[in-house]
């Protein structure tokens, strides 16, 4: 667990929130009482005096493969953790989740029709039982460039991009969306009420853009990423909700921190970061300030964090999203 050791580590003393991720591959040995428990106080508990780890995301985006049995394992791998967590003292600090894909949602439109896809149903049910239980937060990854790189000339650009447009008002409630994001947000709010559940919070694990693409990624400019990137937070700084939750503050988690240079995939999968590898911005949208303490530990890389980011009256909340995925249970 080297990697995430020196990130955790790094972070000591900062304001920065970590949610650690178990990968999928090892969901099936969390599901054991002892594994997890060796898992928990060998890679969580040593950080938490010092760290501020408030979740375990288990497993990431499990519904997006074709294995049901790696569906079978999430939910008994979630209780376990949970029951650590709670036999160790530390559900009061750091909670139990997974992060969803959007394509768990069959229909998001109209938002008050959002539905769950039908051959999930029993896994969502299950899984919000848990949620409901815990008091703990759905996790959606949430990309309205994926929508508008798949329909560009259907999709306003400026709707995407949280800039001035007409939106869309929802038929059934009569709801004006000025922004996909919101709406996508929404839409998920509308299918766990479907299938019975009015009190599990919903947060956005992952939202970006990518600053650059193949020619097939329509919209992946430094242009659109700096754009969405800076009204996204404007937004979190008003601290608003949705249409639907005007009362709930929309909580986010921006991907990513840094480009993963060594990523495979398509030209975008490496440039959705804020920041190049070397620690330097790939553009500006007011992210300037330092972490606390960090940037003694790390020589030569200055991090952007929630405790220094300079704003009218408000602080930004930006969360780094760490993934551990070297676990010795």
């Amino acid at each position: 667990m080297m990697p995430i050791r020196i990130v955790l580590l790094a972070f000591s003393n900062s304001n920065v929130e970590f949610i650690v991720g178990i990968g999928n591959e090892y969901l099936q040995d969390m599901a054991d009482q002892v594994k997890a428990k060796n898992w928990v106080q060998q890679n969580l508990q040593p950080y938490l005096a010092q760290t501020k780890i408030t979740c375990i995301s288990v497993g990431n985006e499990v519904f997006m493969s074709n294995d049901t049995q790696l569906w079978s394992n999430l939910l008994p791998a979630m209780k376990m953790l949970y029951t650590t967590l709670v036999g160790l003292g530390l559900d009061k600090q750091v909670i139990v989740t997974t992060a969803h894909p959007y394509t768990v949602i069959g229909n998001s439109y109209p938002p008050s029709s959002g539905t769950f896809r039908q051959d999930i149903i029993e896994y969502m049910h299950a899984i919000l039982a848990f949620h409901s239980q815990t008091k703990s937060p759905f996790l959606i990854n949430a990309y309205p460039f994926f929508a508008y790189k798949d329909d560009p000339t259907q999709i306003p650009l400026e709707y995407v991009l949280f800039q001035p447009n007409q939106g869309m008002t929802d038929p059934n409630t009569n709801l004006h969306y000025d922004n996909m994001l919101y709406a996508q947000v929404d839409a998920v709010y509308s299918a766990i009420k479907a299938v019975g559940y009015t009190d599990v919070e919903v947060k956005i694990s992952e939202t970006g853009w990518p600053s650059k693409g193949d020619p097939s990624e329509v919209g992946s400019t430094v242009q659109n990423a700096e754009l969405y990137h800076s009204n996204l937070l404007k937004r979190i700084q008003k601290k608003e909700g949705t249409p639907a939750k005007p009362s709930v503050p929309i909580d986010i988690y921006v991907f990513a921190l840094f480009n993963e240079n060594l990523k495979t995939g398509p030209t975008s999968e490496r440039n959705y970061g804020l920041f190049y590898p070397d620690g330097t911005p790939v553009y500006n949208i007011g992210l300037q300030g330092n972490v606390s303490g960090v940037q003694d530990n790390v020589p030569g890389v200055i991090y952007s964090s929630a405790s220094n980011i300079k704003a009218p009256s408000t602080f930004i909340s930006l969360v780094i999203f760490a993934i551990a995925y070297l676990i010795h249970a």
